[in-house]
């Protein structure tokens, strides 16, 4: 036996021996092969999903979603409340022993706005052609209108959006006195049952006011009966976000230096505090970065966190411009996670999405974990679809998933809340599909880092 085999064969006995010592509670091991709920069939587990699933707890996830989404809330990308959000998973993966650095990048000015009234406490962007400071002031609701006759001095006036017309809505309400306006969205003709979310208007010429692009929701509320609203719209420039990318090196040996990444975007859309977009997605990766700590692998396991992601994959697609070619191929595969645990209707199933339709690592090993566990009739796919940041690793040719709770018919069809200031953890949170993602993709990613 050569001197290479001999500390290979001890590094093995050593890292497996990280089996014996999982420090279960009674039962637990006889409770990991009951069948799972929802499941099809009993289970047939290998010895590594039984080690990742005596080990992952819905329960243990949703207290980091309730700091991501209940706490923190609004997590826009570059701001504050994204950086607060970013302080916080960067330390959760230092405490369990990862190694983690913030890789920082530039996004785009913005205006955004926060609004006070009735028990309400709400946010929306604001348009850049629009003007930014306080304002308080009786509200005026003017429906579709996009000219205006009534005295609006020192009012907010509220309107319903009409396609193309936001900046005679804007322009009409200014001109009469407006102190702000307020743009109600509306539901899109192609997913009538999703609820209209925020929105940023692009006026065609400068306002001197704020002007708003609300939710759905809000303007619900404001139509209920609500007389007046304080409001602060502030223009955030010179902004950065920030990746936050933590690993653990493989305990076996790993001469080729493989890696698996389990990924998430942590941001949210302006006015949504991102429970399930993806708060969702971001607890998981911290609740399977503690399960699969300790565990025998021959790859590095990569924790990675995007930022800015609602603005167009900016942050994934910033981490993979800097890979060489030597990081692209050290990357086995990215296991993206993003809407992992809504309780709504239609999204009952468990999607896998590859940029181009076709099988690759992080479908199959999906695939086989869900024939293990017996959740393989609440799968689909691979399915053709971006959108979400698997697609910034797929254009670099490494093989990328995205998997998520949709609709049965397709993968366009998403949660009635998504994106909406309802996405919170009490209205559309599910904690066993919570438990089915982190059991599928903690034996998928598994499967794939212990062997070489």
């Amino acid at each position: 036996m050569t001197e290479v085999n001999r500390r290979d064969l001890l590094a093995g006995a050593a890292a497996f021996a990280g089996f014996a010592t999982v420090g279960l509670l009674p039962g637990t091991a006889a409770a990991v092969t009951r069948q799972r709920p929802g499941a099809s069939h009993g289970p047939a587990l290998t010895t590594g999903d039984k080690a990742v699933v005596a080990r992952v707890d819905a329960r243990r996830a949703l207290r980091h979603l309730r700091v991501l989404s209940d706490q923190i809330g609004w997590r826009i990308a570059g701001t504050d409340s994204e950086h607060r959000a970013a302080w916080y998973t960067q330390r959760v993966l230092r405490d369990l022993g990862y190694k983690v650095k913030l890789q920082p990048f530039p996004v785009p000015d913005k205006i955004l706005a926060e609004m006070w009234g009735r028990d309400a406490h709400w946010q929306a962007p604001g348009s850049l052609q629009g003007g930014t400071g306080r304002v308080r002031g009786d509200l005026v609701d003017l429906g579709a209108a996009t000219t205006v006759t009534a005295d609006l001095t020192g009012k907010i006036a509220v309107f319903t959006r009409v396609a193309d017309k936001e900046t005679d809505q804007a322009v009409a309400a200014a001109a009469r006195g407006a102190a702000a306006v307020l743009i109600v969205n509306v539901r899109s003709a192609s997913f009538p049952e999703r609820k209209a979310a925020t929105f940023t208007p692009v006026l065609k010429q400068e306002v001197a006011i704020p002007v708003l692009g609300i939710a759905e929701y809000h303007g619900a509320e404001i139509r209920k009966g609500m007389r007046k609203l304080s409001l602060k719209a502030t223009k955030h420039t010179n902004l950065t976000s920030y990746n936050v990318l933590a690993e653990r090196k493989a305990n076996l040996p790993n001469p080729e230096g493989k890696a698996v990444i389990i990924s998430a975007h942590y941001d949210s859309v302006p006015g949504s505090p991102g429970g399930n977009d993806d708060g969702s997605g971001t607890a998981l990766c911290l609740e399977l970065a503690r399960a699969l700590r300790r565990l025998p692998i021959q790859q590095d396991l990569r924790i990675y966190l995007w930022g800015a992601e609602e603005l167009g994959l900016v942050g994934s697609r910033h981490y993979v411009k800097g890979l060489d070619d030597a990081g692209v191929k050290a990357i086995s595969g990215c296991f993206q996670n993003d809407m992992v645990a809504t309780s709504h209707p239609p999204a009952g199933t468990y999607w896998l999405l590859s940029l181009d339709g076709k099988p690759n690592t992080t479908t199959t090993a999906i695939q086989g974990a869900a024939e293990r566990l017996g959740y393989v009739d609440q799968t689909k796919g691979p399915v053709a679809r971006g959108a979400s940041d698997h697609q910034s690793f797929a254009e670099r040719g490494i093989a990328a998933g995205n998997f998520s709770w949709r609709g049965g018919e397709a993968p366009s069809q998403l949660e009635p809340v998504y994106h909406t200031p309802e996405d919170t953890v009490r209205g559309n949170i599910s904690l066993e599909r919570l438990q089915v993602s982190l059991e599928l993709i903690g034996c998928a990613a598994y499967e794939v880092a212990r062997h070489r």
